[in-house]
């Protein structure tokens, strides 16, 4: 996300090729977004530089090979989150 104008939701599930882009909006729809992220604590990745490249894609796009450093490294930070037990 872009701080609170931007959004885009990537998903991704085991044997997929790459992550996929699922939402994506800018000011109202970006909220929306983001308060429902936040209800449900799915983790929120603030990079206004990686935001710029996806939110060009379409619905259902899988993200770019060029890319696929980054949102690992996205991932791999949200499962670790996942996994801490609350504190």
């Amino acid at each position: 996300m872009n701080p609170r104008d931007s959004a885009v939701v990537l998903g991704y599930a085991p044997g997929q090729r790459a992550p996929e882009v699922l939402a994506k909006g800018r000011g109202l729809v970006a909220e929306q977004i983001i308060a429902l992220a936040e209800e449900h604590q799915v983790h929120i990745h603030k990079s206004p530089e990686l935001l710029e490249v996806l939110i060009r894609l379409e619905l259902g796009d899988e993200i770019p090979q060029a890319l696929y450093q980054a949102i690992a490294e996205v991932i791999a930070f949200a499962y670790q989150l996942k996994a801490e037990p609350p504190v």
